[in-house]
Order: structure tokens, then C-alpha cells, then sequence
């Protein structure tokens, strides 16, 4: 399964996904991507009304890849392990862009960007996406010029 966009933003649906992406991509449908979210009635009836208007399903892993998202929507994953578990499952995303994670609370993380945060076993799982033959980049806005996350994650060391 192939043709979705991919982005990893632990803030999930926020104005940089509503207005430039959604816009540049020619998104039409977001997909939420989480366990913990999509079990949270809460986050379920909330997440939908940030999309301003955009429909947006709030699935778990395997209730996003039996949905099959195609070309024209943008799956929106709370953490790289989601990623990885949908490429495990079939998914063949062309690219994941690596958006805003913010540090965890508690838990120790290095800032790879200013806008990424990444613990060592984030970066392992980073790492197994890029080894299972996903490009990983990370671009904040559209209009800002990719970069290779596996190379930013080589300097840091992670």
C-alpha cells in the first residue's frame, strides 16, 4: 500500500498541518496514527474539530493500514515506533517527513532540530524505518528545504 503522506508530529493536528501542508500536499483527509490516541474519546472527538473542516479519522495502527489512506491523505503519527509498525504492515510511503516531536516528558532526548526532539530509543526506531528502505527527511514548513534525518542523527550521535 502506497501513496499516503507520512509526517511524525507528536503535536499531531495543529495550524503548520491545517494550512501549509494540507495546501501544498493537496491533502483532502487526515489520519491520525496512535494506540494511545485513538483509545481517547477525548483526543477522538478533538482532534477532528482542530482540522478546520478537513475530514479526520483517529485510528489505531492496524484500523489505519485496514483503511487503507491513499494518495490524497496525510497520516499524521504521534511517534516513529507508529511508522514503523504501519511499514511493517504493508504501508510504502515514498517519504516520512519528520515534523515537530517535542521532548517527552521524563525522558531524556537530544534536539536534532529546533523543532525535534529524539531519545535513544526513538532513534533506533528512526533508524530501523531508514534500514527498511524509508526516506526520512525533516521539514518544518513546505517552504523550508528538506533535510536528511538520518544525517542529522549521525552528528548528534544518536
Amino acid at each position: 500500500m502506497t501513496g499516503a503522506h507520512v509526517r511524525i508530529d507528536n503535536r499531531l493536528i495543529h495550524g503548520q498541518v491545517t494550512v501549509a501542508w494540507t495546501r501544498r500536499l493537496g491533502v483532502r483527509r487526515l489520519v491520525v496514527c496512535n494506540d494511545d490516541v485513538a483509545a481517547d474519546e477525548l483526543q477522538c472527538m478533538l482532534l477532528p474539530q482542530a482540522a478546520r473542516g478537513l475530514p479526520t479519522d483517529v485510528l489505531s495502527v492496524v484500523a489505519t493500514l485496514a483503511a487503507e489512506p491513499g494518495a490524497d491523505a496525510m497520516i499524521i503519527a504521534k511517534h516513529p515506533e507508529d511508522v514503523f509498525r504501519l511499514v511493517e504492515g504493508g504501508l510504502r510511503p515514498e517519504i516520512v517527513n519528520v515534523g515537530n516531536v517535542a521532548p517527552r516528558p521524563g525522558e531524556k532526548s537530544s534536539m536534532v532540530t529546533r523543532s525535534v526532539a529524539v531519545t535513544a530509543d526513538e532513534a533506533d526506531a528512526y533508524r530501523k524505518l531508514a534500514a527498511a528502505g524509508v526516506p526520512l527527511v525533516t521539514q518544518l514548513l513546505p517552504q523550508d528545504k528538506p533535510a536528511d534525518f538520518v544525517s542529522l542523527l549521525d552528528r548528534k550521535g544518536l
